[in-house]
């Protein structure tokens, strides 16, 4: 009977572990941003009145909606020529403050690598014989060698991502020969979801097989 308490009690968390998830998000979402614009957009009202717990709820989404509008429509409009423009004006203006424009540089650096890693570095997924040889690890090829790499290897270098579980964000770098390299038929996401589950969540497989680029032969998995 313990048993089965204890394993409805945790069938209980997984249900609900989404949906608490997901209110913590909104809650941080308007005390962070909703109330702070909830004061600016509507700092003509009563505080008495603005301090009701409704009233104040009511303001503080109203206030993150608006604030996500504004988002989009400057996402929008950097889309076109006049708002591209006004972005230079002000990225020019920023670049002249002295010390803000040290952490604006720094910053846009490391938005814009992200933003490019999103488009383009998760090309494929592969496998690959890691840490010795029958022992195989998922990585992500992220492009080619160049450079001095590839001269001072004299061979054709792939560039692979290997994650670590259950967190993908860090890793290391492989640098292998691309004979040396599995690619898999699993998309990008595919392969993330089999990482951050320690192997748990599988992917369906795709039709055909696995080119094994060690081996001109196809190899299936």
């Amino acid at each position: 009977m313990f048993r089965s308490i204890r394993n409805a009690f945790f069938t209980g968390i997984i249900v609900l572990l989404p949906l608490g998830i997901t209110l913590i998000v909104i809650n941080f979402l308007l005390e962070k941003i909703g109330t702070p614009a909830s004061k600016l957009f509507f700092w003509f009202l009563d505080p008495t009145w603005r301090s009701l717990p409704a009233i104040e709820l009511l303001l503080n989404s109203i206030s993150l909606l608006v604030v996500f509008s504004i988002i989009t429509i400057l996402g929008y409009s950097s889309r076109f020529f006049l708002g591209r423009w006004l972005f230079r004006c002000l990225e020019q203006l920023l670049n002249r403050v002295p010390l803000i424009n040290t952490v604006y540089s720094t910053v846009k650096q490391i938005v814009d690598t992200f933003s490019q890693q999103k488009q383009s570095v998760f090309q494929e997924v592969v496998l690959i014989e890691y840490p010795r040889p029958g022992c195989y690890a998922i990585g992500f090829l992220t492009g080619d060698s160049k450079g001095e790499v590839q001269q001072a290897t004299g061979n054709h270098i792939v560039n692979i991502f290997i994650p670590t579980t259950p967190n993908p964000t860090s890793g290391f770098l492989l640098m292998l020969p691309e004979p040396d390299i599995i690619r898999l038929k699993m998309s990008i996401s595919d392969g993330m979801k089999l990482i951050i589950s320690g192997g748990a969540v599988v992917p369906e497989q795709k039709s055909g097989k696995a080119l094994n680029v060690k081996n001109p032969s196809i190899r299936p998995l």
